[in-house]
């Protein structure tokens, strides 16, 4: 055999035997045997160079032989790091993620809503170096960068289509911070990269067909099957918040009328609410409601009602087994999950469909994006070989 083929062979096994020991942990040596069909001292000889290179740790756990303790492998969660990015129209949060999905380190950057996109991308990438450096992170343990935003986002070549929260559009994201950081960056829409946020580690973890719906300044979704993002053909799919829900209705951002997220987005309720009387946002909306005026009733309520429809026709169109809700307007008022709690599934959900799904609530909250971008990073670009060939040839 010659020997590219060998290192081949080397560098494939030590993948597997990685990806076995992060996914099934605790796991013994003869399981991993067992399973891979290598031999035991192939086995022992990865482990012990992961072991060596501090990416996995040894525990001991009892057995049923009296006086006996069983040895098992459990992958390091600080052995492999990513950095999450979330950017909104006012800020940028930055944070360190590490195999376990917790963000480890974080920063806050300030950004002015009409700062042009270069300035924006250089403030990322110097408080990235910045998080890293003052974090004391080692930076050999960091395969690369995620980035979540809103808007449509060429996911492939790593560049904002449109964001119209940002005033952004045709804007090549990744490139720039790669060349300003020396890492590789993947970009995505924000809430596709909660959903895999949830689908990994909260909300939806061990759904076969989740979608999260987000209700906050617009109003989108993203579908998971079996742990795969659904892109559609331009990475669009999930944009319900410009699906017409009435020809005649409010003019949308969009240049459309009667878009969904005229009747649920912030900035739709605090207009209207306007029209009325001056409110400084949704919290005096909501208390005007408990209040008892029967005007502020009447945008929310209709509101409410409209995340309800908005929850039955995905159940209709995707048949998921979990629907996760996230964002301010779901998140933080009691009075939106009773509705939900109340009328949802009775009221809004078609009778057939009823009980075949559950609906819940982020587990992330504000840390959604920056964990999902931090797992998208690691699922693009963790080469584990890789790693362990860096570190072996710059001993620790």
């Amino acid at each position: 055999m010659q020997k590219h083929d060998q290192d081949f062979i080397k560098r494939k096994n030590r993948t597997t035997v990685f990806e076995l020991i992060r996914k099934h942990s605790p796991v013994s040596r003869a399981e991993i045997a067992r399973w891979t069909g290598m031999s035991p001292t192939t086995v022992s000889r990865i482990v012990n160079e992961l072991y060596h290179l501090d990416f996995m740790h040894e525990i001991e756990q009892e057995t049923t032989s009296v006086g006996r303790k069983a040895v098992f492998l459990q992958v390091n969660p600080k052995s492999v790091l990513s950095v999450g990015v979330e950017m909104d129209k006012t800020g940028v949060r930055t944070g360190v993620v590490d195999l376990d999905g917790k963000v480890v380190g974080i920063r806050y950057i300030a950004r002015q809503p009409e700062e042009p996109s270069d300035a924006t991308l250089g403030k990322i990438a110097d408080g990235i170096q910045t998080l890293i450096r003052e974090g004391g992170f080692d930076r050999r343990r960091i395969v690369g960068i995620g980035v979540g935003l809103p808007g449509i986002i060429d996911h492939d070549g790593g560049r904002a289509v449109l964001s119209a929260q940002l005033g952004w559009k045709s804007t090549d994201i990744a490139p720039l911070l790669q060349e300003r950081t020396g890492l590789p960056t993947a970009v995505d829409n924000e809430l596709k990269v909660k959903s895999l946020a949830e689908h990994t580690y909260g909300a939806a973890a061990g759904s076969k067909r989740s979608v999260l719906i987000g209700f906050g300044s617009g109003v989108g979704s993203s579908l998971i099957i079996d742990g795969d993002i659904y892109r559609g053909e331009s990475n669009s799919a999930g944009e319900i918040g410009h699906t017409i829900v009435d020809p005649g209705g409010s003019l949308c951002e969009c240049g459309k009328r009667g878009c969904l997220q005229t009747y649920i987005a912030e900035a739709a309720l605090l207009e209207k609410a306007r029209k009325i009387k001056p409110v400084s946002g949704l919290d005096e909306l909501f208390q005007a409601r408990r209040n008892g005026e029967g005007w502020a009733a009447d945008i929310l309520d209709r509101a409410m009602a409209f995340i309800a429809v908005t929850i039955g026709n995905i159940a209709c169109m995707y048949n998921p087994d979990t629907v996760i809700l996230t964002g301010k307007l779901v998140e933080q008022y009691p009075e939106v999950k009773d509705f939900i709690a109340e009328k949802c599934m009775s009221e809004f959900v078609w009778e057939p469909l009823r009980g075949t799904f559950r609906i819940v609530y982020s587990a992330f909250e504000q840390d959604g994006v920056i964990i999902g971008s931090g797992l998208l990073a690691q699922s693009r670009f963790l080469d584990i070989a890789s790693q362990i060939d860096q570190m072996e040839q710059n001993q620790i």
